[in-house]
């Protein structure tokens, strides 16, 4: 569950060179706006529902592996602690719980949207 893989950090990278131009503006010094437009044009784009589609699958391998341990614990494997069960059993509750307010998040977002006049 590699948290590396769903972030982006040249879009990191470019928030930061637009953040520094800024500044460099506001003090009265111009910033060259080639770094600044190299910096936007250096991230890639990122496909929400490749990044959607990442998370549930992660969700999904945590309950999975979660299930695991709790089957191989009460089959009486000595490799597997009840501590370790319940551990992987919160994350996995957690994960979801989180994927659940995402959706509802979403859900909400979604409906805002749709009753908005044009």
């Amino acid at each position: 569950m590699a948290v590396d893989s769903v972030i982006d950090t040249s879009k990191i990278e470019a928030m930061v060179a637009q953040l520094k131009a800024a500044a460099a503006r506001a003090q009265g010094a111009v910033a060259p706006v080639e770094s600044v437009v190299k910096a936007e044009k250096a991230a890639p784009r990122v496909d929400f529902s490749e990044v959607l589609k990442g998370a549930i699958d992660q969700v999904n391998d945590s309950q999975q592996q979660a299930a695991k341990m709790s089957q191989a614990f009460a089959l009486g494997d000595d490799n597997v602690n009840l501590s370790d069960v319940m551990i992987a059993s919160q994350k996995a509750s957690i994960s979801f719980q989180t994927s659940i307010q995402v959706r509802n998040k979403l859900v909400s977002a979604y409906r805002d949207i749709m009753t908005m006049q044009v």
